[in-house]
């Protein structure tokens, strides 16, 4: 099965702030599209708060703000509601840049997509609205078929938001029925796509490419802000009391509500995104101890009713804590 990790779509001002940066490799294919149609692109890059200057620079990071600003811009004029999928369907994957070599380098598809899975949290870029979410879900199922030669057919392809209009371009693209409004964003294969063997497979590449990501990641990861520590440790000293505000973190922590929100903003951070990550994180956590029963654990994490935290576990990870325990899949 393949997913594109956005369970649940990010579309809030909050959940959008909690996203400062992203790459902006979707907003310069955008403006390919653009010029190629011959549109003005300097109004449009002004009204998204961007600038040439930026937009040339390929390592230049764009705010997810602007991203999403500029492709609404770039949607309307060039009359193209579905510009997600357009763009996912004619782009050169290679665009991607790392995260297409370290998968066409790999054996097989099953490699292939562990890899896209492990490493994309390094180039960190963003999907929180329908043309990102449709040209990551459009742009994975193109590149598996480019790099097997094969013309795979999902079992199913869902996706999140809601569409209305024509979808059935979409549907012919897929080679099946896609989905809108359901409950993920994912799409399956047969099981057996997996073993499948990739066109440009090179393991001595692969190898080399495993070696930077790992450590790309791991660098990541070191780079843990203090701040963000701070604020799960006062978190999770409130957990078991039910509700936890914001307020009361910053007083813990002896600042005003205000103050934190400008730090945690200053390193990119949102309170609401760190409390949802953590809880989620403890959550499995806690269920790989299989002592914990589940009624504790959801005490644990400030849920009132075993209900409660079996619906938010659920909307997390797709299963109930107890379908994930007795898949082991933790």
């Amino acid at each position: 099965m393949m997913s594109n990790g956005t369970s649940s779509a990010l579309n809030s001002e909050q959940d959008l702030a909690s996203i400062p940066m992203a790459g902006g490799g979707l907003s310069r294919l955008a403006i390919a599209r653009l010029q190629r149609a011959g549109v003005p692109v300097e109004p449009l890059l002004r009204r998204a708060g961007l600038t040439p200057e930026v937009i040339a620079d390929p390592e230049e990071r764009l705010s997810v703000r602007s991203q999403v600003a500029l492709l609404d811009e770039a949607a309307i004029a060039l009359k193209d509601d579905c510009l997600g999928f357009t763009l996912a369907r004619d782009f050169d994957p290679r665009e991607i840049g790392l995260l297409y070599y370290v998968m066409a380098s790999s054996q097989t598809l099953g490699d292939g997509l562990k890899r896209v899975a492990r490493y994309s949290q390094i180039t960190n870029e963003a999907v929180v609205v329908r043309y990102q979410i449709e040209f990551c879900m459009f742009g994975v199922l193109r590149v598996c078929r480019m790099l097997t030669g094969q013309k795979l057919v999902p079992q199913h392809f869902s996706i999140a938001h809601y569409r209305s209009g024509d979808t059935s371009e979409m549907a012919r693209f897929v080679g099946t029925k896609v989905e809108f409004g359901a409950d993920k964003d994912e799409f399956a294969l047969n099981a057996d796509a997996r073993a499948l063997p990739l066109i440009h497979s090179d393991p001595y590449l692969n190898d080399l490419l495993l070696k930077y990501c790992e450590a790309a990641l791991a660098d990541r990861r070191g780079n843990v802000s203090q701040l963000r520590t701070k604020v799960e440790n006062a978190i999770s000293s409130l957990f078991p009391h039910g509700r936890v505000l914001v307020e009361d973190v910053a007083r813990s922590l002896g600042m005003s509500e205000r103050t934190l929100a400008r730090k945690l903003s200053d390193e990119g951070l949102n309170f609401t995104e760190i409390l949802q990550q953590l809880r989620r994180g403890l959550a499995v956590r806690y269920l790989d101890d299989r002592k914990l029963h589940v009624s504790k654990i959801a005490w644990l994490l400030g849920f009132h009713e075993v209900s409660a935290f079996t619906h938010a576990f659920k909307r997390w990870t797709g299963k109930t804590p107890r379908e994930m325990r007795t898949a082991g899949a933790y």
